[in-house]
């Protein structure tokens, strides 16, 4: 037997050997087929050298459809001293976090939303989610919001010593947190706070873009990427209206797709199948959007953002993980579009069914509408759609879970540095990260790397693949895979 094996006899008598390999923990009990935890789902190990008992704490699915469970082991050490059972459990520990890049014991400011999406918050944190951060020994300090703007409150006024902010709730609660720490005594460092969501809201677009779309809205899966999850720096918007400005994380709607979202207020109970029926509503009125655009372009080849894309995600593999940004203090970073700067804007001219921009590909489970997007590119993904048919729109609603619709020829895709809107009519809609906002001339400018976020991989989880042949590109040919 060598450090790397331990056994146990627990209260049933049986004996329970666990032999680290590599990056796994294989656990193996009496007549039962050998398991493999990988380490990333090791809460925690603690032995008492009092009682002798060893316990192991960890997350496992029996099927790979299953959500991840938690399971705890443990029993009496055999055949080994107190002194290399120590050892054996700390070194453990040391290897599933410091040698992971992660610190143990995580201090969590917890916000759960009682009211977000269908109502499930409370529950789901106190039978899913509080016994897996329990189990991590992490530290926590919970609220319970009780009204609009209450996590806009708690992080303007949030002391900065925290490992992390969790939000227990949909996009809407991570939206008032961000511009909480905006309007921080130091905004920067608040910003520099990683957020990780539990997805208990409608949409729940930030959790599908960093846990990828069969796994957005696993809630032990969001739960375990507070634990080990890694800092990623994203990108945040400026959106200034009236001489205000507001902060936004995900996306900026007008016509169509704002209809979609707040159009859909009334049927939160449906959870995020709410959108497509707005979205279907939406066809049927089929109403232009009385907007003029303008922004200053940065790219507007498909093929070639794609192509850029598909070069990011092949190199990644050769990437080693992320290192930690140094935190600094300070406000936010001064607005470098000036209203009445005219040089080196671009102004659609074509009437328009709806305008849509924003960081992070999905935006809910059925729809990828970003799909190009990346978290830190300094950049924000502007597509239009101009006025055409209602049977072209249908027709591409098929591929809009895989981003086929960016592939669709008269959808006008570009990433710019900023975009500003202007109503020509005094009704319509904006959602911005699903929240209303007036109707009124408005301009976005992108915060490169200025908020920060928790992620299990270091990027957006999201697999975007080239076109399918029978779709257009321009005449151009996509030979980058996204699995070279």
């Amino acid at each position: 037997m060598t450090l790397l094996e331990l056994t146990i006899k627990d209260h049933l008598g049986r004996v329970i050997s666990f032999t680290r390999e590599d990056a796994v923990l294989k656990i193996k009990s009496d007549s039962k087929a050998s398991i493999y935890i990988p380490y990333r789902q090791i809460l925690s190990v603690d032995f008492q050298p009092n009682s002798g008992i060893l316990t192991v704490l960890y997350l496992h699915r029996k099927k790979q459809a299953d959500p991840l469970g938690l399971v705890k082991l443990g029993g009496v050490h055999q055949g080994s001293t107190v002194d290399v059972t120590t050892q054996w459990a700390e070194s453990l520990m040391t290897h599933v976090y410091e040698n992971s890049g992660v610190e143990r014991h995580r201090r969590l400011k917890v916000l759960v939303n009682p009211h977000g999406g269908v109502r499930k918050g409370v529950s789901v944190f106190l039978k899913t989610v509080e016994p897996i951060f329990r189990a991590a020994r992490c530290s926590l300090d919970v609220t319970y919001t009780t009204h609009r703007g209450h996590a806009f409150d708690i992080a303007k006024n949030l002391p900065l010593d925290y490992d992390a902010i969790i939000t227990v709730s949909g996009d809407g609660l991570i939206h008032e947190v961000l511009n909480g720490f905006a309007q921080h005594e130091d905004p920067r460092k608040a910003l520099s706070i990683p957020i990780a969501p539990i997805p208990t809201g409608s949409g729940n677009g930030l959790s599908l873009n960093l846990l990828g779309p069969e796994r957005g809205f696993d809630v032990t899966e969001a739960a375990l990427n507070a634990i080990k999850g890694e800092h990623m720096k994203v990108d945040v918007f400026s959106l200034t209206q009236s001489g205000k400005r507001t902060i936004s994380f995900m996306s900026q709607a007008l016509g169509l797709m704002a209809d979609l979202d707040i159009g859909t207020e009334n049927l939160r109970w449906m959870g995020d199948t709410r959108f497509m029926v707005g979205l279907l509503r939406g066809i049927l009125k089929f109403k232009a959007c009385p907007v003029q655009l303008s922004y200053k372009i940065a790219e507007s080849d498909k093929v070639k953002m794609a192509e850029d894309l598909f070069k990011l995600q092949a190199d990644r593999n050769s990437q080693g993980q992320t290192s930690i940004t140094p935190v600094t203090s300070g406000g936010l970073p001064p607005l470098m579009n000036l209203p009445d700067d005219t040089e080196g804007w671009t102004t659609y001219d074509k009437p328009i069914l709806y305008v849509y921009a924003g960081k992070g590909p999905y935006v809910g489970r059925d729809y990828m509408a970003f799909p190009v997007s990346q978290p830190d590119d300094g950049l924000i993904d502007v597509m239009v759609q101009p006025v055409s048919s209602r049977k072209e729109i249908l027709s591409s609603l098929g591929g809009a879970a895989k981003g086929e619709t960016y592939w669709q020829p008269s959808l006008h895709y570009v990433k710019a540095h900023a975009y500003r809107i202007k109503p020509l009519t005094p009704k319509g809609a904006l959602a911005v990260d699903g929240e209303i906002f007036p109707f009124e001339e408005f301009q976005v400018e992108v915060h490169q790397k200025l908020a920060t976020l928790l992620t299990p991989y270091g990027y957006y989880a999201v697999n975007f693949s080239p076109p399918r042949p029978n779709i257009s590109t321009g005449g151009k040919n996509l030979v980058t895979n996204i699995d070279q």
